[in-house]
């Protein structure tokens, strides 16, 4: 989008160019409509709300979004854009965990606002959560009535749009400083990639305080002037095939999800459910937000393709906050790449073709490089960069690169600012492995501190993990942790930590289990699993966008936090 400064600057233009055309549609679980508004009704009540803020904040001031699912999040997200207020999106504190992470985002930002809606507002355990901050609460609602128009000054490209705090999967939250100009360039990078137009209609179930829902979903569709048909993400849980069917109705163009949503639809694949259901409209089916597997791209194709899901559709993606969100993607129509490679070369950090079947592991690649971007694959100790099939740091150059963490100048040096040796200019270092290949293909290939060390060799949790989920029905998919500790002798050994599902808790035998899960260990990644726990299903500590949290894993089985079945 030529010469635009801001996503302030582009709301108004399209309020002013497809002013009656629907920006947002918010459905319920059952898939009837329950909201929705035009590009111009979200700049009025975006524009109503700035002056609301502007009357009891700063600019620079941070405002919390706390909602549920709805259209008011977006609303208070471009409200605070106008308002020079920096948005902060939160996930909504579970009623009595205190193991989310909003205490630790709330004490970094210091917050003087908290948006939400009227009926949250309501929620006095919301209130005294955040009762000692000092904060003023606003209600939002989808009818702000314009009042005293203000003038607002049209945000400069680098100010700061939002913090946008990592999800922790290895580490503390940090609040990335998203500018507009990071915004702008990212929003350009994705249709680009993704070929979008206003005729793109996304269906998303992705929460929007996760950047996945927010910026490749939300966002990505008001910058091109496409419908965006949110649905709540706790109704896609329930009923995923919910979400195929607001594909059809819609004939929607883009759908995107993390692997285990890919996953979710296929277990709880019903033939009549899918009656009349049509997905051949859908040309991206993205996948990212975690590791991409290649069965779960078979499978889902295998199931969808009879009820017209075309499988060049399938669009593997990577990215993470720091980049503002889409580091690399195929094109549009391009289909996915997979590739065969040896399990035994992989665990000394080469891609190489397998010595035998037994040896082969499939791995699917993440695309390419945006346009404007760089990817480089680095030796993280050294911080060389590395050939083509060479296993290393995974390192990213470009606009969409914020330049800082809030209030955290470390991790700022040392991840947002890093350089290769005997090279100029600044890099992210993502904190994940993988490879380019040849033609720049990115594979990525898991978490460095992840990443588990027994007697010299390298193992990835994430195959561990699938190993043991495919022994026995009634161990939950993408609900196990596998991680070392050091014995008394300082020697690692192999721990596994898994949910069962609800309906097998009884039923199973688990020290049957147990020995079978230790077998095919033994078998499939020549080590001795000395810990097994089988635990009941929800107890895994996991990040808002389903990843599995290792290290707080490890360290609540350290803690003996984990109560064990049977």
């Amino acid at each position: 989008m030529d010469n635009l400064r801001s996503l302030v600057a582009l709301l108004a233009r399209r309020a002013a160019e497809q002013a009656g055309d629907r920006a947002y549609v918010f459905v319920s679980d059952r898939g009837t409509e329950e909201a929705s508004l035009t590009f111009r009704q979200l700049h009025e009540a975006a524009r109503a709300l700035a002056a609301r803020l502007t009357a009891t904040a700063q600019p620079g001031d941070r405002a919390i979004l706390v909602f549920p699912p709805g259209i008011e999040f977006m609303v208070a997200f471009i409200g605070c854009l106008m308002a020079g207020i920096t948005a902060v999106p939160m996930m909504m504190p579970r009623r009595n965990s205190a193991r989310d992470s909003s205490a630790a985002i709330l004490a970094n930002c210091t917050p003087a606002l908290a948006l939400t809606t009227s009926a949250f507002a309501l929620r006095g355990d919301l209130r005294e959560r955040f009762a000692q901050e000092n904060i003023r609460w606003i209600e939002v609602d989808l009818t702000e009535a314009a009042g005293a128009t203000v003038d607002l000054p049209e945000p400069a490209p680098d100010d700061i749009a939002f913090l946008q705090y990592t999800s922790g999967s290895t580490s503390e939250p940090k609040g990335v400083m998203v500018s507009h100009a990071n915004l702008l360039a990212n929003l350009e990078m994705i249709r680009i990639a993704l070929g979008n137009t206003r005729q793109s209609t996304y269906v998303n179930w992705v929460p929007l305080y996760h950047d996945m829902g927010l910026i490749l979903n939300a966002l990505q569709a008001l910058y091109v002037g496409a419908t965006c048909v949110l649905m709540a993400p706790n109704a896609f849980m329930q009923r995923p095939l919910g979400w195929l069917r607001a594909i059809s109705h819609y004939r929607a163009e883009v759908a995107c999800g993390p692997n285990f949503g890919f996953d979710l639809c296929v277990s709880r694949y019903r033939a009549d459910q899918m009656d009349g259901v049509d997905l051949s409209s859908l040309r991206i089916a993205l996948n990212g937000a975690e590791p991409v597997h290649a069965d779960t791209i078979a499978r889902f194709i295998e199931t969808f393709a009879p009820h017209g899901f075309d499988s060049h559709a399938m669009f593997p993606a990577y990215g993470m906050a720091e980049a503002t969100l889409l580091i690399s993607g195929g094109t549009r129509g391009g289909g996915h790449v997979t590739r065969s490679i040896s399990r035994a070369a992989l665990q000394a950090h080469a891609a190489t073709a397998p010595v035998d079947p037994d040896d082969a592991q499939l791995v699917v690649g993440c695309g390419r490089a945006l346009t404007g971007e760089q990817i480089a694959i680095v030796d993280p100790e050294h911080r060389v960069r590395l050939a083509a099939d060479r296993v290393g740091e995974i390192w990213v150059s470009g606009a969409n690169v914020a330049r800082a963490y809030w209030r955290n100048d470390a991790p700022t040096r040392e991840e947002l600012n890093a350089e290769i040796a005997g090279e100029d200019g600044r890099w992210l270092r993502t904190g994940d492995l993988g490879f380019l290949d040849h033609t720049g293909e990115l594979f990525v290939t898991g978490r460095i501190k992840d990443l588990i060390v027994i007697r010299g060799i390298n193992h990835y949790p994430q195959d561990i993990e699938r190993t043991v989920q495919s022994q026995d029905s009634g161990l939950r998919e993408n609900c196990g942790a596998a991680f070392s500790v050091a014995d008394e002798h300082g020697e690692e050994s192999l721990v596994i930590v898994q949910e069962v599902e609800r309906t097998a808790r009884h039923a199973i035998d688990t020290a049957e289990i147990k020995g079978q899960i230790r077998e095919a260990i033994a078998d499939s990644h020549e080590l001795s699993a000395r810990h097994v726990a089988l635990i009941r299903p929800g107890a895994l500590p996991k990040t808002t966008s389903g990843k599995i949290q290792r290290k707080l894993a490890r360290r609540i089985w350290l803690d003996g936090g984990f109560e064990e079945i049977g």
